[in-house]
């Protein structure tokens, strides 16, 4: 599938929140379980805009969005300002083709440029494998399970932890 990289803008914002809901409201991929509108999508972006880390769009040659990833504070003490928490979502119509791998790769390297050190993967229990197996294939190691720690659709998932190091 041909696509390309950019930074998200507003105008996408309502593409995200369609991406993301379908998530949300369909599996335990995401912990969240409120619908997410266009707003909050806007206000989740912004944040991670004034905070300086990246915020990317896979869109493909109409600048239809393909897929976003985006890179969040890990914790918000400061000794942890060099480690973040990376999150991808893909369009439904878009996984198994390639664009998950690229937007993730891409994501890495802005986060490289920026001085990133570290990228946590927190990773859903559940229904993952194939986000899992992108993860190992791009450097990533387990670093750990949490079992039972979120509730959703009646059923307690948990989650995964991978990390890699940017600065090696």
């Amino acid at each position: 599938m041909a696509h390309h990289f950019r930074d998200a803008i507003a105008a996408d914002d309502v593409a995200l929140a369609e991406i993301y809901g379908h998530y949300v409201s369909t599996t335990v991929v995401t912990f969240d379980i409120v619908e997410v509108t266009p707003e909050i999508m806007t206000a989740k972006r912004v944040a991670v805009e004034e905070s300086g880390l990246p915020f990317i769009v896979a869109v493909d040659d109409t600048e239809r969005v393909l897929g976003y990833a985006a890179m969040f504070p890990w914790r918000p003490k400061a000794a942890y300002k060099h480690t973040v928490e990376g999150s991808i979502y893909l369009s439904p119509a878009a996984t198994g083709q390639g664009v998950g791998g690229a937007l993730l790769t891409e994501l890495l390297d802005r986060g490289r440029q920026i001085g990133i050190r570290e990228i946590i993967a927190v990773i859903s229990d559940e229904g993952t494998e194939a986000s899992v197996h992108l993860h190992q294939k791009l450097g990533f190691e387990s670093i750990g399970h949490l079992k039972r720690v979120g509730f959703k659709f009646d059923r307690w998932v948990g989650t995964y932890l991978l990390q890699k190091s940017l600065d090696a």
